[in-house]
């Protein structure tokens, strides 16, 4: 049962994305003078182009709302109040509809993709250890897996806080539970009194779950402080519908925030990536220097294009829950057609039975093999896996020759 996400029709669609943009300003009807922008320029953007009047993604791009801060705080910019509407909308379908959240206890905002999803995550814990700990920059690491996503090594740059990478096993990509026991300790005698602990909801390159309960165990036992962020930039929007995100979401009071990813799995314009976090953790990155921007400024991006929002919205309100379920399931069968092959084959590969990437060795396949059909190596210098994600496009029918080519060269 779900509490904000409905199946909607073309024609409900179009209906309330233009009643939307009918409550935002419209800066050729009426006198406004100070804000540092306008629609986009009609000399390079045709604004009244026939087909855009059936076009509600085409035509919020044109209108070119700012969805600056974050709108599920008390006050936002009241400019473009219509279409942030719809943006809270979409914050309460992933928070509470897709990751068990509870009605009106997360914030969150579109961002520009999971990078700076989870550099704001790990920004907000940095400050909050900072402002209610007493915290130094080097009372504060960050702990996750050898097969995190290299961002979080940007954020650790960025904030000037030390990061911890645990090696996972080779075979299972499972972090071992008396590893992450031993860094836990290590790092609490060498000082260390506060974690920010990344946990993967479906790795870049191996498609694997964490177990959120090993991290959670060990850095209790060992003493430290921690805020839990789940990382589901690539799975935010497949495991929970495979239940490979059981424990990765709200419902578990260990997690504070999670990261989703519109522009992967949802099929997205680039540059929609989701933040999500619980009541109470958006203070800790208010930038109070923004007095100009109502509400303030809460958020890395600043301003951000309303158009993404609205798209993200779209795919899953014409989807419905049920229709997004049927997609993943299609996609699971597939992907284990091809790992039945594979196995048949008796090829070396990684899956974690909730995902749809599928990682070979790279002594399975030939490098013009892997070459040709676009599987992409986790060191273009000296790979040791290639991987092939299974998306909409990638159908049995694409699959079967690339198997049959495997098998003859293999």
């Amino acid at each position: 049962m779900t509490t904000f996400w409905t199946q909607k029709t073309d024609g409900e669609l179009k209906e309330r994305v233009f009643d939307a943009l009918s409550r935002n300003v419209h800066y050729q009807d009426q006198n406004v003078f100070g804000v540092p922008a306008s629609q986009l320029d009609e000399k390079v953007f045709y604004k009244n182009a026939s087909f855009l009047k059936d076009a509600p993604f085409l035509s919020t791009l044109m209108e070119n709302p700012n969805h600056i801060g974050c709108h599920t705080l008390e006050l936002s910019e009241p400019f473009f109040e219509g279409t942030q509407e719809i943006e809270r909308e979409l914050i309460d379908i992933c928070a509470c509809d897709i990751l068990q959240g509870q009605p009106g206890q997360q914030d969150g905002y579109v961002a520009s993709g999971g990078t700076e999803a989870n550099i704001q995550a790990i920004w907000i814990y940095r400050n909050l250890f900072v402002a209610d700990h007493g915290a130094s920059l080097d009372d504060i690491c960050i702990i996750c897996s050898s097969d995190t996503h290299y961002c979080i090594d940007k954020a650790a740059n960025l904030l000037s806080i030390d990061v911890a990478r645990i090696q996972v096993d080779e075979a299972t990509r499972i972090v071992p539970a008396d590893a992450v026991e031993k860094i836990a300790k290590e790092l609490v005698d060498a000082g260390k009194k506060y974690f920010i602990v990344i946990v993967n909801m479906m790795t870049t390159m191996f498609g694997s779950v964490d177990d959120v309960n090993c991290y959670v165990d060990a850095i209790k036992k060992s003493g430290g402080e921690f805020r839990i962020h789940v990382d589901g930039a690539f799975g935010g929007f497949y495991c929970p519908f495979t239940d490979g995100g059981v424990n990765l979401n709200f419902s578990n009071p260990d997690i504070s925030s999670v990261t989703l990813d519109a522009h992967k799995m949802l099929q997205a314009p680039y540059g929609t990536g989701v933040f999500l976090a619980r009541k109470g953790l958006m203070q800790y990155a208010v930038t109070k220097e923004a007095s100009y921007v109502e509400g303030q400024d809460y958020t890395l991006i600043g301003s951000r294009s309303g158009a993404n929002a609205i798209a993200v919205w779209m795919i899953l309100m014409k989807n419905g829950p049920q229709g997004w379920r049927d997609k993943i399931g299609l996609l699971q069968e597939r992907t284990q057609w091809l790992c039945a092959q594979l196995d048949e084959s008796g090829v070396d590969y990684y899956r974690h039975p909730c995902s749809n990437i599928v990682t070979l060795r790279s002594g399975s396949i030939s490098k013009e093999l892997a070459e040709s059909h676009w599987l992409v190596p986790d060191d273009h210098e000296n790979p040791a896996w290639y991987k092939i994600v299974v998306m909409e496009h990638v159908t049995i029918g694409k699959l079967e020759p690339f198997v049959m080519s495997l098998q003859q060269t293999g």
